[in-house]
């Protein structure tokens, strides 16, 4: 069965995408927390990053190279942003296709609350 996100990459569900090429798609999540919160996300369909192996590296820095050009256009990068994975029920994952989320626009604090 598909995931949620490769029903958008296949178009067969909408979302506001911010930037695409032939390796990985971002779109706005649809429950932000910050002010700019975007979704990196692989076109091959991984589950979790413990599914990772080694041809994935260059996918993954391909994910977080994207994440460095959108806060650029987005003019996050001099302020600051923040980029994370969640893995996992525990970890906070719900999509179970492995997605970076970059998050930007306000102060962001640690722990989030």
């Amino acid at each position: 069965m598909s995931s949620l996100f490769t029903k958008i990459i296949n178009r067969q569900i909408p979302a506001d995408i911010v930037y695409e090429d032939k390796e990985i798609i971002a779109f706005n999540d649809i429950n932000p927390q910050a002010p700019v919160h975007i979704l990196i996300v692989p076109k091959k369909e991984i589950k979790t990053l413990n599914d990772l192996n080694i041809d994935d590296q260059e996918i993954i820095g391909k994910m977080f190279l994207t994440a460095k050009k959108l806060a650029v256009k987005l003019s996050i990068d001099k302020t600051g942003y923040r980029t994370v994975f969640n893995c996992n029920e525990h970890g906070g994952q719900t999509v179970f296709h492995i997605h970076l989320h970059l998050l930007g626009g306000r102060q962001l604090v640690w722990p989030p609350g």
